[in-house]
């Protein structure tokens, strides 16, 4: 019967996937079956815990969070948890060993509830590296099934990936993040001073990023490589947008990516992939 327990962790875990993210269950959904399941057990617990110091206020947020962080302990040592996410995600931890890197994500998801700025106990480059670069390492492992040398040779590009997905975030949604999280993450930037100049500047940092994460989607196991590069053309056309946009319009509207242009992407993905020529 653990099996049927199992099976339905999972299941709650890709439900989670499938309500927070059409863009990346999109990726997802392109994957081997075999690499599927990780991705969507990974990427439920990083929600999770995103959701707990994010939109939970009108709770303990430390508390609810240092709870959800022994639950987590607690499922590695006992290979179960009652808490389907974390039984589902416990599995992935193990079997790949992502000990460490959940770790540093545990750290920077911490700092979201008492930083604001991320000058003085975490620095912006080590934000984003335990919130983002780290979820890319994480796939990636599951992506090389574990395979070290594999992994050493994609870690960077990976890493460049990860970054360049939360920037995108984090200039989407720079008035809420202000405004609602009181938050500043880009390096001596707010909501007050955020001009052509700046908005160029942060645009052309993740424009470097994306450059250099492409390198890596290339050499991806056949297994994985099209969801990865659909993620990267949804975000990169995301930015795109973005950089089209002028700083009045970033700092009061939410930029989104219409449902057609989804379906364009994910036809012209696919041709890319089938014609070898991502």
């Amino acid at each position: 019967m653990k099996k049927l327990f199992d099976n339905s962790s999972f299941k709650c875990s890709k439900l989670i996937t499938n309500t927070y993210s059409t863009s990346f269950s999109l990726g997802i959904k392109l994957f081997h079956p075999n690499v599927q399941n990780s991705i969507y057990k990974i990427y439920a617990f990083v929600r999770y815990a995103d959701e707990i110091v994010d939109s939970f206020h009108k709770y303990d947020r430390e508390e609810l969070f240092i709870e959800f962080e022994k639950d987590y302990e607690k499922s590695l040592r006992r290979r179960i948890s009652l808490n389907p996410i974390l039984n589902a995600f416990q599995e992935v931890v193990l079997k790949f060993e992502l000990q460490d890197l959940v770790q540093d994500f545990m750290r920077s998801m911490k700092a979201d509830l008492y930083e604001s700025d991320y000058t003085s106990t975490l620095s912006y480059e080590e934000y984003i590296h335990g919130s983002a670069n780290v979820v890319g390492l994480m796939c990636l492992k599951v992506f090389v099934e574990g395979d070290i040398e594999e992994y050493n040779r994609l870690k960077s590009y990976a890493m460049k990936l990860g970054s360049a997905f939360q920037k995108v975030n984090f200039l989407r949604d720079l008035k809420d993040d202000y405004e609602i999280l009181g938050r500043s993450y880009f390096p001596e930037l707010s909501l007050g001073n955020l001009d052509a100049d700046s908005k160029l500047k942060i645009i052309e940092d993740i424009e470097e990023d994306f450059h250099e994460a492409y390198k890596g989607i290339v050499l991806l196991p056949k297994k994985c490589k099209l969801g990865v590069y659909v993620a990267f053309t949804y975000y990169r056309i995301l930015l795109r947008k973005l950089k089209k946009k002028n700083v009045n319009y970033i700092l009061n509207e939410r930029t989104r990516i219409s449902n057609p242009v989804k379906v364009s992407l994910l036809c012209t993905s696919y041709i890319r992939y089938k014609l070898n020529v991502l």
